[in-house]
């Protein structure tokens, strides 16, 4: 099983992220290809080699081109609400986080830098703009002017892209931990934070870069270790905070952390939500086999290494007695009869940017014989209480029914293979290590039964014929 893991002992930031993913080996010209596909206006993403503490790494730089963003104001904030000063080094474009309450950037020894949501009733009603600057210490942080976004706004610029739908779930995914944490803590609702215009741009690149990464490297798992957050506390506009940020720790809640290796602000709301979008296992221990490390650098010196340090390798998956393997999985079901079934088309997608594996609706008969639909989520048990908090909050259910369970599946990969229209993504299932039945990704049929003016059927015969004649 190939496997990506975290080792986060400064924490981690959205710059960061993006550093030690290119160390690892992702081409930043890739990035920067992917990253074109979206509608964000004059921007550079400069990539370096940096030294902590006589570590080399690679070092991100998100520069705003014409938009006064230089590369020595890293202001990464995505929600505007409070202005945080935190040491950090990492700069982290959705590391500000804003609701649409008024925003505070933090500025972390990683540089980072995130806004904080951002309402109309701090300013009176008006959307004005607010500045602040969280240091991740890797990350620069900038001033800017702020208009701002709303969760729908960036959704239509991901969904408008041309980015392949599994980095659109999975950006949208990490955007929406994000925002219904800071919804939580400045006491609003989600469609009410707003995003900074230029916060937005760095958050984007943060977010959407992230989830390009994590697509090239095509791993089966993605593990982390406990997540350092700092500790001490930061001046902002609104007096003296803690550290972790609120937003942060909300994001973090279930999954282990560390705090206090410095009193600076090391893990901002952008670095918590990759993870918490991501990662499949947090555990200190693994038997993981090395192929390759990388580092990713923060903007500014700590006490300890200012670094994010991320490893690839395998690990012998847990095999069942024919050859496949097995893992843990949680059932989530409700039964729901009074609620507008149009609604389900919303409900399945937040389910799916969540992580869920599976969600299916099976028509049954209630009480009385009135006609309902059963619910049904296949999730990581270390999904359990997003996929809860979506189906509490989106549909009428009172309760859930949670079995535990052990599911048996394929080894499964995503390769990309020649065809007579081009490059297209297959997904092979493998039984004993021997490949046993392929299928062509639909979303790439899909596509290109648009553009050629074909019916899906025919695309997808002609990809098989031409993957059966290899």
């Amino acid at each position: 099983m190939r496997v990506l893991y975290y080792d986060c002992f400064t924490g981690i930031s959205g710059d960061m992220n993006l550093a030690a993913l290119i160390d690892l080996g992702v081409d930043p010209q890739y990035l920067r290809s992917e990253l074109g596909k979206l509608n964000l206006g004059g921007y550079a993403i400069k990539v370096s080699r940096d030294v902590r503490h006589a570590i080399s790494g690679t070092r991100v730089d998100v520069d705003q081109q014409n938009g006064g963003l230089h590369q020595d104001q890293h202001s990464k904030t995505l929600f505007h609400n409070h202005s945080h000063h935190h040491d950090h080094g990492s700069a982290s474009s959705t590391d500000q986080h804003h609701d649409h309450d008024h925003t505070h950037d933090h500025r972390h020894d990683h540089e980072h830098t995130h806004d904080h949501p951002h309402t109309p009733e701090h300013h009176g009603g008006h959307e004005q703009g607010h500045e602040h600057s969280h240091d991740h210490e890797g990350e620069p942080h900038h001033t800017h002017d702020h208009v701002h976004r709303n969760l729908q706004d960036i959704r239509q610029i991901v969904e408008s892209s041309s980015l392949s739908r599994p980095v659109k779930e999975r950006s949208m995914r990490m955007f929406r931990y994000i925002a219904e944490a800071e919804a939580k803590v400045h006491g609003t609702t989600v469609d009410r934070i707003h995003f900074h215009e230029v916060g937005a741009v760095d958050s984007i690149v943060d977010i959407v870069g992230a989830a390009i990464c994590l697509d090239y490297l095509k791993v089966d798992k993605i593990i982390s270790s406990p997540v350092e957050l700092g500790g001490g506390f930061v001046k902002c506009a609104h007096g003296t905070m803690p550290v972790p940020a609120p937003a942060t720790i909300e994001i973090l809640r279930d999954i282990p952390v560390t705090t206090g290796r410095v009193d600076k602000e090391t893990t901002t709301p952008t670095g918590a939500a990759i993870l918490a979008a991501n990662v499949d296992e947090f555990t200190s221990r693994s038997q993981l086999q090395v192929e390759k490390v990388g580092y990713g650098t923060g903007h500014r010196e700590l006490a300890i290494p200012n670094i994010l340090r991320v490893y690839l390798g395998t690990i012998e998956q847990e095999q069942g007695p024919a050859g496949y393997k097995r893992r843990q999985a949680v059932e989530l079901t409700c039964n729901v009869d009074d609620m507008n079934p149009e609604h389900y088309d919303h409900i399945m997608e937040r389910l799916f940017e969540a992580g869920a594996d599976e969600v299916y609706i099976t028509p049954v008969l209630m009480k009385k014989s009135r006609p309902a639909s059963h619910l049904t989520v296949l999730a990581d048990p270390g999904k359990q209480d997003a996929i809860s908090r979506i189906l509490f909050r989106e549909t009428t259910t009172l309760g859930l029914r949670v079995v535990h369970m052990e599911k048996a599946e394929l080894e499964r990969r995503l390769i990309t293979r020649g065809t007579r229209y081009g490059d297209v993504r297959v997904k092979v299932a493998y039984l004993d290590n021997q490949e046993i039945r392929q299928k062509p990704e639909y979303e790439d049929c899909k596509r290109i039964a648009r553009e050629k003016g074909l019916s899906i059927q025919q695309v997808c015969k002609h990809i098989e014929y031409d993957m059966n004649k290899e």
